[in-house]
């Protein structure tokens, strides 16, 4: 490790090319250790928080409160106190000249999302990560592979890591008849066989939590485990409202509030975000789609599948993460858990805690499937 080490912006998904400083967590003189929080920065899709790669002294801050920085550049040197400033400056210095901001070359190309035809189906993935035991993260109702983006590279780390869009949703076709959970836990397990894939860690948010116990109870043997964050199926309650509204929403302001439900911290929305959605749910299908999926798993805003006894008898290694302060689905559904199931509760966040709180669902992911690895669970 060098005297003299750099904090960068980091790359969140892959179409980041540049991150704005939102604020700055710490000062210059103050001590940072490993995973401490740095800056809070706003990209075009959401905000989040930078964790320290390194240890020591800020000696530096590169950027100022409202800037726009690009993927990789300068935003602070840390280092010993008994580094003289003069290094410093001299390393700041060759940084900065020869830093050039990132473009899109043909390895990143080669990231970007690919498809494969599923059950006749067009299903859209992207994958990261060149060795290790394959996770699979499915997203929520009205998501797709985006609502992973502080977690794919954090995972691809160790893992081979697949996200992909559920039909009706993101870049995968649109047509999900009959609409029922038993075909998207047909899709999921289709996709598995599609990509050679022989067993898999599952890691659902909501909705995708539902499809991923749904997975393993038809096909166990194709389970290695089960990560569920703030999951449908372990209870009837929900807020029918959230379900309602974002199914109902038709423009920015319809849309924001229902979007802002999704978070503890309504800033946590940005205007790209809720266009994005906008142009998602303006697509030639997905209204019907939605509204098919909303009536087969969702009826009457109620939650017609709860899963979790049946899926705890499997004895699949389980790890239950849930916000405190979830407005979609109630905390409490946490408590009803399976008995050998790791429950964590995370402060501050709401039932979006992979995105609003990744850091530390980031720790707790890669800590439990090193646990179910290590127990020969993660057998690919």
């Amino acid at each position: 490790m060098s005297e003299v080490q750099p904090v960068g912006m980091p790359k969140w998904g892959l179409s980041m090319t540049k991150g704005q400083i939102n604020d700055w967590i710490v000062e210059v003189g103050d001590e940072l250790a490993v995973g401490d929080d740095v800056v809070e920065i706003e990209t075009e899709k959401i905000n989040g928080v930078l964790e320290s790669p390194v240890s020591g002294v800020v000696r530096r801050r590169l950027a100022e409160k409202g800037s726009w920085v690009p993927v990789g550049g300068l935003l602070a040197v840390v280092a010993d106190p008994s580094v003289p400033e003069e290094e410093i400056d001299r390393f700041v210095e060759e940084f900065q000249a020869s830093f050039t901001a990132e473009e899109e070359d043909e390895e990143s190309a080669e990231a970007g999302p690919e498809s494969v035809e599923v059950g006749g189906r067009v299903i859209r993935f992207v994958s990261q990560g060149d060795a290790g035991d394959p996770v699979v993260l499915l997203h929520g109702f009205g998501g797709d592979l985006g609502n992973w983006l502080f977690t794919v590279p954090a995972l691809a780390e160790r893992h081979r890591v697949h996200a992909l869009d559920l039909p009706g949703h993101g870049g995968s076709s649109k047509d999900v008849t009959p609409g029922d959970l038993d075909s998207l836990a047909r899709t999921l397990l289709g996709f598995l066989a599609v990509r050679g894939i022989e067993r898999a860690h599952l890691v659902g948010h909501s909705m995708g939590g539902l499809v991923a116990m749904a997975a393993a109870l038809r096909d166990p043997g194709r389970v290695a485990s089960l990560a569920l964050v703030a999951s449908a199926g372990f209870g009837a309650e929900m807020n029918g409202g959230y379900l309602d509204g974002f199914v109902r929403a038709g423009s920015r302001r319809e849309l924001t509030p229902v979007l802002r439900l999704l978070f503890a911290d309504p800033d946590a929305v940005t205007r790209q975000l809720v266009d994005d959605v906008l142009k998602y749910k303006r697509l030639d299908g997905v209204d019907a789609a939605l509204r098919l999926l909303a009536g087969e798993l969702f009826p009457a805003g109620t939650q017609r599948h709860v899963l979790v006894d049946e899926a705890a008898r499997l004895g699949l290694p389980t790890l239950v993460v849930w916000g405190d302060q979830d407005q979609v689905i109630p905390p409490s559904h946490a408590s009803r858990a399976p008995a050998h199931a790791r429950v964590e509760v995370i402060g501050g966040a709401g039932h979006s805690p992979h995105i609003e709180r990744a850091n530390d669902v980031n720790r707790l992911l890669e800590s439990f499937l090193s646990g179910a690895t290590t127990r020969g669970d993660g057998s690919r």
